[in-house]
């Protein structure tokens, strides 16, 4: 009886490794789909290995679409027109495509697979889009959670970039994570240092890039990242200016500063801080120098819930109350705003009911 039993036993595990052998082998048949042709804006064809996401595809052709979830499908930041072979929508995609992107074609660029030829349309600008090599110079602990980050450019490479915009660092693998993902942070530095940059880096729990960053990185290690990303610039205009970050959301805003510090501003500008308590207040005596430096210049920190051992008498609960005194003529006021979703959500609420054109109202929105 024993003697049957291990018998059988064998004869079931050669038939399971059979099986599974076959399975590996019709796997990688079935998902052979050999090289295949992606032709951009009617212009130009690059030819792939088939089988993969068109974001990854086009990324290793050193054509980068910005992608601040890594490619997880949850962002939505990485449309593009997908005129032919781009298969049927996906259920993932769905809920980020809007009636009028989906008649338009707009996909996600990350749930599309690379199976036939394709045709895509992507802007000009993301032919601009390169992969930067550098080293970690600094590392500043401005609260218990943020740290400003610099990282020098290698073989004296140099970066353009606008004020506002971002780039999407590329994680290295780190204890028990193996895979390197990619997340978007907002430049921090003036656009006029081009052989470096700053990030600004909240600490997520349980976020792989984040706490990459805050728990492992050093000064001295190399890192990699691609950019600039974002259409969130201060436009070059006279109208009067309302900033609104909270929390990592400062480091845009702290860039468009620097760059008009360079460039010379008289336009009257407000900018208003949220944070909860006192602690995570940072760069404040940099923000008041800006005071100094532009004649029209007001920084407003509000904070949400002070601590009971907070010394503070400056501005406590919403930032919104604090706008209809901070506006002289709403029609000729431009918003920039970088935050939560919420954030971002009641903030254009409130500009919009004082009379700020929705137009006007711009904004870097992150989870």
């Amino acid at each position: 009886m024993i003697v049957n039993i291990i018998q059988d036993t064998g004869v079931l595990t050669a038939i399971s490794t059979i099986l599974g052998v076959m399975l590996v082998i019709a796997e990688r048949w079935l998902n052979n789909y050999g090289d295949i042709k992606i032709n951009i804006n009617g212009k130009r064809d690059i030819v792939v290995k088939g089988g993969d996401t068109l974001l990854s595809s086009l990324a290793e052709k050193q054509i980068y679409l910005p992608s601040a979830c890594g490619g997880r499908g949850t962002c939505g930041a990485c449309k593009c027109k997908v005129s032919e072979g781009g298969g049927p929508v996906l259920p993932t995609e769905r809920p980020m495509l809007s009636k009028a992107e989906l008649a338009d074609d707009i996909r996600l660029s990350c749930q599309v697979k690379v199976k036939n030829e394709i045709s895509i349309t992507i802007p000009n600008e993301i032919f601009n889009i390169r992969k930067y090599r550098s080293k970690i110079t600094e590392i500043i602990d401005y609260t218990y959670d943020i740290k400003g980050i610099t990282f020098q450019l290698l073989d004296g490479d140099t970066i353009e970039f606008l004020a506002g915009q971002y780039v999407q660092l590329n994680t290295k693998s780190y204890g028990k994570v193996r895979q390197s993902v990619s997340r978007a942070y907002s430049v921090s530095s003036g656009p006029e240092r081009k052989d470096h940059i700053q990030l600004i880096i909240r600490l997520v729990p349980e976020g792989i890039c984040t706490t990459w960053v805050h728990n492992h990185l050093k000064v001295g290690d190399e890192v990699e990242f691609t950019g600039p990303y974002g259409d969130f610039y201060l436009r070059d205009t006279d109208a009067d200016v309302i900033f609104v970050a909270g929390g990592s959301g400062k480091a845009p805003i702290k860039s468009m500063l620097e760059h008009l510090q360079v460039t010379g501003c008289d336009r009257k500008m407000t900018y208003f801080f949220g944070a909860k308590a006192l602690r995570d207040l940072y760069l404040t005596d940099k923000m008041r120098a800006f005071e100094k430096v532009f004649p029209n210049f007001k920084y407003e920190p509000v904070l949400s819930h002070p601590e009971p051992d907070d010394v503070w008498d400056g501005k406590k609960g919403f930032i919104m109350p604090y706008f209809k005194d901070a506006i002289r003529d709403a029609n000729n006021t431009e918003a920039y705003l970088c935050g939560s979703p919420g954030m971002i959500n009641a903030v254009t609420k409130s500009l919009k009911e004082l009379g700020v054109p929705e137009e006007k109202i711009y904004y870097d929105s992150f989870g």
